[in-house]
Order: structure tokens, then sequence, then C-alpha cells
């Protein structure tokens, strides 16, 4: 039976098997829980995707699972928010079983984590996944052999061929319903030697534990703080403490160290080396010749080609973002036209059909009109993510982020905030030191998110041609990337001193991405833009809607409706009208503040309803376009060619005024979401007030300069 997520109904006496879900990164976890239940999870080829740990229900015969998906660390050490995040769950919550995923192409580095988890107190199942690479490599793992010399249960698995599956569910049920074995973890004569002295002092004096005698000993010898902590408030540590020092040091002595995690590493690494060595068998000889993945590395990371062509790859996606997207924007805009027009002659309240056709519609339709650019631009964010190719421009541009002061795995994040700055802002904890994590956190709002690619749309739109729209929108994205490396530089020898530290990243091996993946990854992402733009932005386009339209000044409708009677043409009565609509939104709430603030942004050549239009964005980047699409679908200057608010861009905003505008738009504060994700991953409030600063002095003072040169050169 394949378990599901569809409704099973099980008997009121079914157990629940809670399983703690480990392995280090890039192993395949999250896709594994995919094969196991049909859950639809965000699956990437690079270190730190999972950042959180998730929940996945399903039944499967008498019983009733919770998956919880951990973080993928490569070591219980607290040197990542990862790590940390993992060794805490695993010794501190409920849980029945730990399945470890690990990559069957790589057992000796994955062996390095499944080694220290042979050390916890709770039943272990290994998932063998990737059998299908290994067999194509001609690497054969004798799984059963594996299971008797570490006397835990391993399976084969493939999640990506769903291969296995049910047999992995099968084994971690009998190992829930067995006894708990204790597995079998060898170190060298001197190590045994020292183990068997406390686990000999712990049984005399009858000490009583949750953990094994043996697993207590080996974490005291490893100075592991938890068990530090619980025995030093017990009776028998005052004797046991010189047992665990005297122990240490002969450990020490016998590993040439005075470090005993620096010997316990090398324990570790000779049981790893000996059980690969018994199990693994290569079939297929190697030959000296380079791998494909070695022949396309050699190309996509090489020290003088690598960067132009990455440059090469971001381009090609902001023409595709440009060129294709625009086919469909038709379309769509012609659907909310004619949704506009026949809406429009049902409603006989004059404020009700505005509300409805200007502000929502209108509003809405706005946004929605860019679908189709978010779309490409997810997807090749995608692709660059499961390939595997990101992490090699992460090595490829270590050097270059160095100078200035960035690491290398900031490129991770960086490039994820192209998309979205939350999961960018996420993504920053691969970093595992403070300061660089701090200092990146700063700088993706430089990266343009998906958010801001309808504003730049719009106004390369509206001032460019078509065949150079792309190049134009390309180089916005470049620009604030450039930005974002020099004011980086600025904050490290400011705000954020310090050393650098050494780079080391893991190199994936190349992936063809999969339909499904690249489906639910950009379906999931869309469907999110798109639910903001049915609920928040419609919510803010009737809010800017009423704040637009009242209060409703009657003096102005007197004045105006005399002048509009006598008008002799069709034209001047419409340029009549059309005054009379631009002199109530001055009046309105709206044109009140963005009047009042103008003073402010005057001299970046803005006027009130670009105040007001940026004023919005602060809540969400894509209101932007709405409030554009609401305050310049009235006031306009009638002509004929009239007919998109491209065009009423065009003839209402100078050209200096928008490249300013497109500055500010680039570089002030993230939507509010994207903000409150900022604080919780800087670990404090303080440090958006900050960024609010920051970015607001940075993006004013540019954009005035943008403003001034452009109009000097025009």
């Amino acid at each position: 039976m394949k378990a599901s997520n569809e409704k099973i109904v099980c008997p009121i006496t079914a157990k629940h098997i809670k399983v703690a879900l480990v392995g280090q990164p890039n192993v395949g976890k999250s896709m594994l829980i995919n094969s196991v239940s049909n859950a639809h999870l965000h699956v990437g080829n690079f270190s730190g995707v999972t950042v959180d740990k998730t929940e996945v229900l399903f039944d499967y015969k008498d019983y009733k699972f919770t998956v919880v998906d951990l973080p993928g660390t490569y070591a219980f050490t607290d040197y990542t928010i990862e790590e940390r995040v993992t060794h805490n769950y695993l010794c501190a919550e409920e849980y029945d079983i730990i399945i470890n995923v690990m990559d069957s192409t790589n057992l000796e580095k994955n062996l390095q984590l499944t080694s220290e988890l042979l050390t916890m107190s709770k039943k272990l199942v290994i998932a063998l996944n990737m059998s299908d690479e290994a067999d194509k490599e001609g690497i054969e793992v004798n799984a059963q052999y594996m299971s008797e010399l570490l006397n835990i249960p391993c399976v084969k698995v493939s999640a990506a061929a769903k291969t296995g599956i049910e047999e992995l569910i099968e084994t971690v049920v009998k190992k829930f319903e067995g006894e708990k074995q204790e597995p079998k973890l060898i170190f060298s004569e001197a190590v045994e030697e020292e183990i068997e002295n406390i686990v000999s002092y712990l049984q005399k004096h009858n000490f009583e534990a949750v953990n094994s005698y043996r697993n207590i000993a080996i974490n005291l010898l490893k100075e592991n703080k938890k068990t530090y902590e619980k025995l030093h408030e017990e009776p028998i540590w005052t004797e046991l403490q010189p047992i665990v020092i005297e122990a240490s040091k002969h450990i020490e002595l016998h590993h040439n160290t005075d470090d005993i995690k620096e010997a316990f590493a090398e324990e570790y690494a000779a049981f790893n080396r000996g059980i690969v060595a018994e199990v693994v068998k290569q079939t297929t000889i190697k030959s000296e010749a380079k791998t494909l993945t070695e022949k396309i590395d050699a190309l996509l990371i090489h020290p003088i080609f690598g960067i132009p062509i990455f440059l090469f790859f971001m381009w090609s996606l902001f023409q595709l973002t440009f060129t294709l997207g625009n086919i469909p924007m038709d379309w769509i805009d012609g659907f909310f036209t004619w949704l506009g027009t026949t809406i429009a002659p049902t409603i006989s309240n004059d404020d009700v059909r505005s509300l409805v056709v200007d502000g929502i519609i209108g509003g809405v339709g706005a946004v929605v009109l860019f679908t189709p650019n978010i779309i490409i631009l997810f997807i090749g964010i995608a692709l660059l993510e499961t390939t595997g190719y990101m992490s090699r421009v992460a090595f490829l541009l270590d050097g270059f982020f160095h100078k200035f002061g960035l690491h290398g795995q900031s490129f991770i994040p960086l490039v994820t905030g192209f998309g979205c700055s939350i999961p960018a802002y996420m993504s920053a904890r691969i970093l595992k030191n403070d300061r660089d994590r701090l200092l990146t956190l700063f700088i993706i709002g430089f990266m343009s998110c998906g958010a801001r690619l309808p504003v730049y749309v719009l106004f390369t739109g509206a001032f460019f041609a078509q065949s150079m729209a792309g190049n134009v929108l390309f180089g916005i994205y470049i620009s604030g990337a450039i930005l974002g490396l020099i004011f980086a530089k600025i904050l490290k020898i400011t705000a954020f001193k310090g050393v650098d530290e050494p780079f080391v990243m893991e190199m994936p091996k190349y992936r063809l991405p999969t339909f499904k993946l690249i489906w639910h990854t950009v379906l999931t992402q869309t469907i999110m833009y798109l639910k903001k733009a049915g609920t928040f932005i419609a919510g803010a386009a009737m809010i800017i809607w009423f704040l637009s339209n009242y209060p409703h000044n009657t003096n102005l409708d007197k004045i105006y409706s005399a002048k509009i009677e006598k008008s002799v043409s069709v034209k001047q009565k419409a340029l009549l009208e059309n005054q009379l609509a631009e002199a109530q939104l001055g009046e309105s709430y709206l044109g009140r503040l963005g009047k009042f603030t103008q003073p402010i942004v005057a001299p970046l050549g803005f006027d009130w309803k670009m105040n007001v239009a940026l004023q919005a964005g602060l809540a969400a980047k894509e209101v932007v376009v709405s409030t554009l699409g609401v305050l310049y679908s009235i006031g306009g200057d009638v002509d004929e060619s009239s007919k998109s608010l491209a065009n009423n861009i065009r003839q209402n905003i100078p050209f200096a005024s928008a490249v300013a505008f497109i500055i500010v738009i680039m570089i002030y504060l993230p939507c509010l979401a994207a903000t409150t994700v900022f604080a919780k991953e800087a670990g404090s409030w303080k440090y958006a007030f900050y960024l609010f600063v920051f970015t607001s002095v940075v993006a004013y003072s540019l954009a005035f300069i943008g403003y001034r040169v452009t109009l000097m050169l025009m």
C-alpha cells in the first residue's frame, strides 16, 4: 500500500509514529517526503533550502505518521542556525524514530553525521537515497551488510524514481514495534578503554539515565554541553570529573593533539572509512578522463570566463522576461478592459461603479497584467537553483565578493532576492558568522525582488522601444546588484568591521531539473503573487480609491458643470471633465497627503501622485503599480493614444523624474512582510529601523543625483 495525503479511514486504535527526518544538505530529504506523502515541498540543490522544520502528516495501514523535516546539517555543532535547530530538536523534542537520509553516491561524507546520530537514544533507520544515481555511476552499496555492521536497518531508496519507499515505511513500522537495539559504533582501542572506564563507574554508582551509559560516556568525552550540564548537578560529578579529564588526556595523547574534538573527528573519520571499505564496491573502473561534471565545471567556473557566462545567463533571463512576457500582456489587458466595460453598465450608482471598475478591476488588473513576466523570472531562478549551478556561482564569486566584504555564500540569498526578499532573508541563515549574515541581510534589498518587476516593466515599456526594453530591464537589475556590492563594502569598513572567514561550499552534482519540481516551485510562488493581487492588493486598491475620491468638493462640480454645458465640441467637453477629475483628486484625502509631503520629494522631480505611490509601496511593492493605475487613470491629457497606463505614465511623468522614481523603487525599504522577516532574522526590530534609515538616505541621495544628471544629459 502506498502512502498518500488522501483521507483514509483508520481504526480508532491507530498508532501514531512521529519521525524526525535528518540528513546533510542536498541528500533529498524534502523530495523523499514528497515521494512518501505526495506533499508539495520546495526542494533546492544547494545548502540551506530547508531552514525550519516542516511537518507532513499521512496515514499508512493502521498507522498515522508525522514526519518532521529538519534543516540539513553536516554535523552536531553550533556554528550555524540549521545545526542548532536540528541538534536542539533531536535532544529536546518528543519523537519515536530518526530517519537518517544519506546520499548513496557520497557515503563516506554522509557518515560524518550518521556516526554522531548513533549516539542518540532514539531508534534509527537509514535511508540510502539516490540509489539510482549510484547504480548509474557504478557504485554498489551492500545495504544488508551495512545494516549488520551498524546494527541499524539500512534501506535503499530513490526519492526521484520513487523506489524503495514502501520498504522504508515498513522498516520504520517494524523498528517502531521492535525493541531498541544498541548501534555498533566502534572506536580505537584507547577510546574504547576510556569509554569502558566511565561506563563502569556509572554502573557501579547505579546512575539513572534515559540514554545508554555508553552514549553518556561518549558525549562526556566529546565535551557535549548538555551532558556536562546535566551531570554537573549530580552527586557523582565530583568523582567523575577527574576520570573524564584523565580519559581526555589519554585520548589526546593517543592522537598527538591537545584538542579532544579533533581527536574524535579522526575517530569518526576512521570509522566511516572502515564502513565504506566494507560495504561500497565500485563496479566500474573510473578512467583518468574527466567526468561530464568536471568538463562542465571547467567552463562554468572558469576564473576568466565564468563570470561573463553567468552574466550572459542573467541577461538572457531578463530578455525572455520582457519579450516573452509581453506576448500575453495584451490578452490580459484586453480581458480586464472588457470586464470593466461589461460590468460598468450594470451598476447605476456612480460611486459604486467607479469603485468596482476603477478601484478594484483597474487596481488588481494592473498587477495581474505582469504575471507572465513574474512566471518567467521564477522559472529562471528555479532552474539555477535545482540544477546545481547556483552553488557553482557562489564558489566562483567568492573571491570577488570578499573584495566587497561579502561572503561567497552570500550569493545564494542575494540571488534568491531576485525572486522574493522573504525567502532571501531566511536563506541568509546558511552564513555561519553573525556579522556576515547581518551584512548580507542589509544588502539583499538591493536585489530587486519580483514584486518590483511590474514597476520596471511598466516604466521601461513606457519610455523605451520593445527592442531596447529587455536591455534596460537587465541594466536596472545589474545596477541594483552593483550598488549592493558598493554599499556592502561601505558597511563592511564602517558598521560591520571584522576579519573575513575562509569559504567552504559544497559542490553538488549537476542534475537535470524535473518538470514536477519546477512546476511546483513556480506554481507556489505564482499563486502567492496572485493571492496578494486578489486580497491584499485589492484591499489596498479600494482604500486608495476611497482616499482619492473623498471628500467630494461640490463647488468644483458646480463650476465645471457650467463650463461643460457651454462646451462646443466633444474634445473640449472631455478635456473639461478630465480637469474636473484632476481637481477633485487634488482635494481628496490622498491628494492632500501627497501635496503635504511633496516638498520633501520635489527635488527628485516627483509630483504628488508619484509621492503617494511610493508611500503605498511600503506596504507591498505591487501596490505601486495599482496605485499609479488608480491615480493616472484620471487627470491625464485627453488624447486618442491614451489607451493604457503606460501611455498615461509617458505623458504625465518627465523622463528624468521616471529615472529618479526607478532608483527609489530599486533601493528603498522592502515591503512590510519582508521587513518583518528581516527583523526576525536580524534578531531585533532595531535593525529594521537601521534598515529604514539606511535605505531611505541612500535611495533619496542616489535618486537626486540620477534626476540631476538626467536633466543635464537631456
